[in-house]
């Protein structure tokens, strides 16, 4: 079981606790916030490329391959209606290392978005994800995830 609260400190500022770690999440000022700390849909975002960064530094290692960088970014386009939430989410792996075959690189990362990540699962298929992949400084998939 996975479990987190939030405590309401001040204004829109909450103490969040998960698995033992304390932070703050606020909202924006013209909502109501102070900018204590990130904002909820920001959080959603960094659980989506932290699952499948782990995935894929995992995945690469069983195939013996050794990053020595692997950056994932995302950024996501919210609707204008209530409630505002994420139409499309582009997700950017940006890999580095010797010796790291391209196909090998796209595999994990498929493999990490369409079968271990569990933020991804858990938002499919509602939300379209765009997935980039860069290794090395060039472009190997640029698509939407199955």
């Amino acid at each position: 079981m996975v479990q987190s609260k939030v405590t309401w400190k001040d204004g829109m500022a909450f103490e969040a606790e998960l698995d033992g770690f304390r932070f703050d999440i606020d909202a924006l000022a013209e909502f109501g916030g102070k900018g204590l700390g990130p904002q909820p849909k920001g959080l959603l975002l960094t659980s989506l490329v932290g699952c499948t960064g782990m995935d894929v530094v995992a995945i690469l290692g069983k195939m013996r391959l050794q990053p020595t960088k692997c950056d994932v970014t995302a950024e996501g386009d919210l609707t204008e209606e209530h409630p505002k939430r994420f139409a499309q989410i582009r997700v950017r792996y940006e890999i580095e290392g010797e010796g790291m075959p391209a196909k090998k690189v796209a595999r994990a990362v498929r493999l990490s978005e369409d079968r271990y990540c569990g933020v991804r699962a858990s938002l499919a298929p509602e939300i379209e994800v765009v997935s980039e992949v860069v290794l090395n400084g060039e472009t190997l998939v640029s698509e939407p995830a199955d």
